[in-house]
């Protein structure tokens, strides 16, 4: 594992302590801005005592309050700004700024305009969609944080930060992308995990097994999605002559779950024609009735239970209920909506509505990062390959189009895919560990990263490393030395 200096977490600057109070922020006129409080929090643990600032953004004459929360060290201020991203519906929260003003940073979130994780935001008190909610919690609310975040820093230390960072995973990974799209000066570096970017298209996406499933007539039971998980593993684990319980390629693997037919699977009883059908459906991902390409499936390997889950009596699909928000508040406009009705031909008509009526504020998906490239930002992207929720082929499918939009992208921008892992972490595989790290040493001593590193830990410490290769390289065993060690792996083409 590359050792992360103490230079590069704790450099400071000559300005790092601070010009004036921070009772006194509170004081400061922004435009269209009002500092609800600024208060000294006392140290704990191993944090220091910080100002905490709550500051409420409006957009004249809307009516909208996108409530900013602001961290600033009151000693050890490392010299630069940290933009913390949310998950879900939720923008962001005042918790999310502790960590990095712990590791020095002066730190910025945000609940971009609407409190709590509900989608119910995005409808007035009519029951119509609030467009100017709706474009505060797709990217402006996250522009309004980082504006405000750096003229307090400013104000505060009688200094702008030396580097500002964008830190975050799921939405948090596409507000970071938003960022880099829409506001290419805002940061010098982001880092996005598991970015939903592609918003309009996955959460469409996410319904699909519950329509094939209702199609069909056929849910599946948990306890059969489960074992077809662990033979879709077992069938492809070694394939890179490492047998660890993970797939390291999984778009190598080509199980079958009709292998499974007639085979018995604990309490569930034999696997049917009817189940193979609907997981090798879900594996391969949503289809128009013509059977041409919509999106991307569930990696083999992947948790079934993310987004295909069932349960009651008798036996139904259950819907992830952010997805189910998506259809009720955005697509019906109705938060009583039923998807027991949902058909073939109506999840067509909802996925054309998605992307059409919705894709120029919340997709976040545009290849051209030529004005972030130019002003020399850098972005390091990572995904699980077992992502549950947000499946990987997605951000492969935005890096490919941005390379084709820009050609090479390895002087500002490098994927890396995280195998057995799911959702922003979790799973069998080694985990991402000091991947913000590594976007900071590539901005800030232009040493870009040609790998990341993944770790696996017990309560004991650390029990296996890897590298994480740059898409499309795969880590690859060398054939001698221990399994457990990163040293003993390279990465190869695919």
């Amino acid at each position: 594992m590359r050792p992360v200096t103490i230079a590069l977490l704790l450099a400071a600057v000559a300005s790092a302590q601070p010009v004036r109070t921070c009772e006194n922020l509170q004081s400061l006129t922004l435009p269209n801005t009002t500092i609800e409080s600024a208060v000294t929090e006392p140290a704990a643990g191993n944090r220091a005592a910080f100002c905490r600032i709550t500051a409420v953004t409006t957009h004249p004459p809307a009516g909208d309050r996108i409530r900013i929360f602001i961290g600033l060290p009151l000693t050890g201020w490392n010299g630069r700004f940290q933009g913390v991203g949310g998950g879900g519906f939720s923008g962001g929260n005042a918790n999310g700024i502790a960590a990095p003003v712990a590791q020095g940073y002066a730190a910025g979130s945000t609940d971009t305009g609407h409190e709590g994780s509900s989608a119910s935001f995005a409808l007035d008190s009519t029951g119509h969609l609030n467009w100017q909610l709706i474009r505060d919690n797709a990217y402006l609310g996250i522009h309004e944080m980082t504006v405000t975040g750096k003229a307090l820093v400013a104000a505060f230390y009688g200094a702008a930060a030396n580097h500002s960072y964008f830190n975050g995973c799921s939405t948090g990974g596409r507000q970071g992308l938003s960022e880099a799209q829409r506001y290419p000066a805002d940061y010098d570096g982001i880092l996005a995990g598991a970015p939903a970017i592609n918003w309009t298209r996955l959460h469409v996406e996410q319904m699909w097994s519950t329509v094939v499933m209702l199609a069909a007539k056929n849910p599946v039971p948990q306890c059969k999605l489960a074992a077809a998980q662990a033979a879709a593993v077992a069938a492809c684990d070694a394939a890179d002559g490492v047998k660890d319980g993970v797939i390291e390629n999984p778009r190598a693997c080509a199980f079958d779950p009709k292998q499974l037919v007639g085979t018995s699977s604990a309490t569930c009883g034999a696997f049917t024609e009817a189940d193979a059908d609907v997981i090798r459906k879900i594996w391969q991902g949503p289809r128009r009735q013509d059977g041409s390409f919509l999106w991307y499936g569930l990696q083999r390997g992947g948790d079934f239970s993310g987004l295909s889950s069932t349960g009651g009596a008798p036996l139904s699909p259950r819907p992830n209920n952010i997805t189910l928000e998506w259809w009720r508040y955005f697509l019906n406009q109705n938060p009583q909506w039923d998807y027991s009705g949902l058909t073939p031909a109506s999840y067509e008509q909802y996925w054309d509505q998605s992307v059409e009526e919705f894709s120029a504020v919340l997709a976040t998906d545009n290849p051209d990062l030529s004005a972030y490239r130019g002003r020399g930002g850098k972005i390091v992207l990572w995904h699980g390959w077992s992502d549950q929720l947000i499946y990987p082929e997605g951000t492969i499918d935005y890096y490919n189009r941005v390379q084709k939009q820009m050609g090479t992208t390895s002087q500002f921008a490098r994927l890396f895919l995280a195998p057995g892992v799911g959702h922003c972490g979790g799973g069998p595989g080694p985990q991402p560990d000091g991947q913000f790290e590594a976007v900071v040493r590539w901005v800030e001593q232009g040493t870009a990263p040609d790998t990341l590193n993944a770790v696996l830990r017990d309560r004991n410490g650390v029990v296996r490393s890897r590298p994480l290769c740059q898409f499309p390289m795969v880590a690859t065993y060398k054939g001698t030395g221990s399994t457990d060690d990163a040293a003993n792996f390279t990465c190869k083409p695919q």
